[in-house]
């Protein structure tokens, strides 16, 4: 089995690659694998350390159709990983997220068909959905995105449902919930007030923290995706989910608790434009078929504090959000 694994220098995508290569999935353990990747701001050879020597990495963007022409052929699946995702930067400007989330996956897929590529797994995210009040998603919901990125990553979607049904393309869609877990870029919540926290700076929380999201560790992410890979039918939407719902304000707390800080660290900064207040997904799909999330949120979130503390020199070097100035008063109290 040879696979290319788009984005495996991210967060994400190098998680897949290090547990993959590591003998985390049964039957691959003899598995070639290709990372190809264009190492912006967030992919990070660092990442695959870890599993070094045992995969060819190929730099480059699944935009160049050229590149894809050359490397795709003999390979039997793709894991489609790549991808700009930050809401935050896409707010500021929506260009390169329309080009590698939109036009990357169009050219990606075109290079799979082309290639006569056995299966292909595209992973993307619950905010294609908009927000929901109350209740769950399923992967019929319509899809309602509100930031630049979620609506570039829409359109990806898209194409690669177009694909399956216009070309025959086996092709399959997961969209997942909040991620955490180490090596994630610290401009993510979780990493950055982390790493906030461990140098005793401020963290700044949106609005009025009531936003809610579902959180899962990387490792169950990669777990899902992996499960699709084996057994996604064509054309088909797969949702992953954890089992915690947190409001930000809850997930604050539970980090100050994992840091040791105090709500004094904590400053309130105005809401994100456009910020949707609820993500829930329904995943009773993946479920029936054999996934389930292993890794509790409080083990996790504990875990993943201590690997940020134990691995400075991964992340001190990286382009962090500056942290916010303090309140007169000192800060907010809780």
């Amino acid at each position: 089995m040879r696979l290319l694994v788009t984005g495996g220098a991210g967060f994400i995508g190098s998680h897949y690659v290090r547990t993959l290569l590591s003998g985390g999935y049964p039957g691959y353990e003899d598995a070639e694998v290709t990372v190809l990747d264009k190492l912006t701001y967030a992919g990070n050879p660092a990442n695959l350390a870890p599993v070094s020597g045992r995969f060819t990495f190929v730099h480059g963007d699944i935009a160049d159709a050229g590149l894809l022409a050359d490397v795709l052929p003999g390979h039997d699946a793709v894991l489609n990983f790549a991808a700009e995702t930050h809401v935050d930067r896409s707010i500021a400007g929506a260009a390169e997220f329309v080009t590698a989330n939109v036009t990357g996956v169009q050219v990606l897929l075109d290079a799979c068909r082309d290639a006569r590529v056995g299966k292909v797994v595209h992973v993307s995210t619950d905010e294609v959905y908009g927000s929901i009040a109350a209740g769950s998603w399923t992967e019929d919901s319509p899809l309602d995105p509100n930031s630049p990125y979620a609506a570039a990553k829409a359109g990806g979607d898209l194409l690669a449902l177009a694909y399956a049904r216009t070309h025959g393309l086996d092709v399959s869609i997961t969209r997942c919930c909040n991620n955490y877990g180490p090596y994630q870029y610290p401009e993510k919540v979780i990493p950055l007030f982390a790493t906030n926290l461990i140098e005793h700076k401020p963290v700044p929380l949106y609005g009025d923290g009531g936003n809610v999201r579902d959180w899962i560790h990387v490792d169950d992410h990669c777990r899902g995706i992996h499960l699709v890979l084996e057994k996604g039918a064509p054309g088909r939407v797969y949702h992953i989910n954890g089992d915690t719902e947190l409001t930000n304000r809850e997930l604050t707390a539970a980090i100050l608790a994992a840091c040791g800080a105090s709500w004094q660290m904590v400053v309130p900064v105005t809401d994100r434009k456009g910020h949707d207040r609820r993500y829930s997904l329904d995943d009773s799909l993946l479920r029936s078929m054999g996934y389930a999330p292993r890794i509790q949120f409080p083990d996790g979130l504990k875990a993943t504090v201590a690997w940020y503390a134990d691995n400075r020199h991964w992340w001190e070097p990286l382009d962090r959000p500056a942290p916010p100035a303090r309140p007169a008063d000192g800060g907010n109290e809780s």
